[in-house]
């Protein structure tokens, strides 16, 4: 993992391989941003002018290298841009300065160390540009012989903040939060990153209660033989075509303080192949990334113990492997659930929805103040919303809307969604007392209908459908990364913020 250090040297002074600063756009102008000053003096004033003359024009996700002049310590001047730059004396957003932060850090792979001296105003800047750093940083490279791994260039090894104030309680806070937060992103990308004859839900299960174990929370997983005599038949019948038996992990993170409980729910499945209602090729591919869901809700659980939240965090993970075999659920078949409800699955790829609902029904249980589901669910969602905004619903509005806004202050694309009564028709069978799908129009909402069917009565729920953003199969952009993107934690960790400081 890269390391983070809030550094009180200037610019100028600090070794290191690379020197990050800002440029932005001001009209047709080139301007240096806040931070850079003495770099600019080393330039004789005539950095701006310099960039320009290589093709700099201050766009976000550019970034221009040019050699150091004397004065600096650091070889290399890496200038990377930061869009418009803001009116009236404003500050750069967050999000921009995490954005460009996860840029350079990109670019400066195989380097050692690097400063980065752009604009910070207060704590949330200091936070905003070591989160984008860390996770810009990220490589998955553990499947790589020994040959290739030495060939590949390494991550940034070290990121040294300047500007910030390593002796002021808020900006050390801010970097500590933020290296932990994006630890556990970064922990998320690992398990969606890693190919499913390895991460079986056995295997994940045992990830949890290793992490349990170093983080002090309690762990209970749930094995193919306690889910039959539980009566879990959403899981396990997704699971009885897999030669990987199914499990409910629950991890659990309590605080003596603590006066709520936030539940998060987290879909699973370790592979789907989509069961008997086998996808097509061209859609299976990358369907390890289908417990994506789980993998932000265990990374979530484990942040929160991090940093030592005044909440109670509970997490489920509905793990299991959707495969066809003679032992497969089929089309047509009736599963009797957890909840006691009988389901008539019409569509084996419909599967998350039945872990999910189990899930959700023993959460329901312990009686949270709020349960958050969240899977990559839908193709349904992806074609309403693209690749990189998730979808929320609720049973209540005013809780859809705060995810939302949180979703905003922290840099995930978001959009409320809603759950529409005339849909829920769609799924009644003739058989049993609701069949995993409905109307192929509005999709998306036909699951989030479903799901809401086994949310306990007057508990508050949100359903997140990360089906878009939770993998990313292009270039990388930012501090987003080909492959596992940790789509969510971000979302859930300010949640639980917010809530042990009693704002929700």
């Amino acid at each position: 993992m890269t390391a983070l250090t809030l550094s009180t040297a200037g610019a100028a002074t600090l070794r290191a391989d690379a020197l990050v600063i800002g440029v932005a756009k001001s009209g047709k102008t080139l301007v240096v941003a806040p931070g850079a000053e003495a770099v600019d003096k080393a330039f004789d004033g005539r950095l701006a002018a310099v960039l320009e003359t290589l093709g700099a024009s201050g766009a976000e996700g550019e970034a221009t290298k040019l050699p150091a002049p004397a004065g600096l310590k650091a070889p290399v001047v890496l200038a990377v841009g930061l869009g418009s730059a803001p009116e009236d004396g404003a500050s750069y957003g967050a999000e921009t300065l995490r954005r460009a932060a996860g840029v350079a850090a990109r670019t400066l792979t195989g380097s050692k160390k690097a400063a980065f001296a752009l604009p910070i105003d207060d704590a949330e800047d200091a936070s905003a540009i070591a989160e984008g750093a860390l996770l810009g940083a990220y490589a998955f490279d553990q499947y790589r012989s020994s040959g290739d791994a030495k060939d590949a260039k390494k991550p940034l090894g070290e990121v040294a903040l300047l500007g910030a104030k390593p002796r002021d309680k808020a900006h050390k806070a801010a970097a500590e939060r933020a290296q932990a937060v994006a630890e556990e992103i970064n922990r998320a990308r690992d398990l969606i990153n890693m190919p499913p004859n390895d991460l079986t839900p056995a295997a994940f299960a045992a990830a949890a209660q290793a992490a349990g174990k170093e983080h002090g929370l309690k762990v209970q997983v749930l094995d193919e033989k306690a889910l039959a005599k539980g009566g879990f038949g959403g899981i396990l019948g997704v699971g009885v075509g897999s030669q990987n038996p199914p499990r409910l992990v629950r991890i659990g993170y309590t605080h003596p303080k603590a006066e709520k409980t936030l539940a998060l729910v987290g879909k699973g499945i370790t592979y789907d192949s989509g069961g008997i209602s086998l996808k097509p090729a061209g859609h299976n591919e990358t369907m390890k990334c289908d417990m994506s869901g789980a993998a932000a809700v265990f990374s979530t659980v484990v942040a929160a113990a991090r940093l030592g939240l005044e909440v109670n965090v509970t997490g489920w993970l509905a793990l299991a492997e959707n495969m066809p075999s003679g032992s497969a659920t089929r089309p047509g078949d009736v599963l009797r659930m957890y909840s006691g409800k009988t389901v008539e699955v019409l569509n084996t790829d419909a599967e998350g929805r039945l872990v999910l609902a189990d899930a959700l029904t023993r959460a329901s249980e312990e009686h949270p103040d709020a349960i958050v589901d969240v899977a990559t669910l839908t193709g349904a969602m992806v074609l309403a919303l693209g690749n990189r905004t998730f979808g929320i619903m609720a049973n209540d509005d005013d809780f859809r809307s705060a995810i939302h806004e949180i979703a905003e202050e922290v840099g995930e694309a978001s959009w409320p969604m809603p759950l529409p009564a005339d849909l829920r028709k769609g799924m009644d069978s003739p058989t049993a007392d609701i069949a995993n799908m409905g109307e192929r129009m509005g999709g998306g909402l036909v699951a989030g209908l479903f799901l809401q069917e086994f949310v306990g009565e007057g508990i508050t729920w949100a359903h997140l459908d990360i089906a878009g953003p939770a993998f990313h199969e292009g270039a990388p952009y930012g501090y987003t990364p080909k492959g596992g993107t940790g789509s969510s934690v971000r979302t859930l960790v300010r949640l639980a913020e917010l809530t042990a400081a009693g704002e929700l």
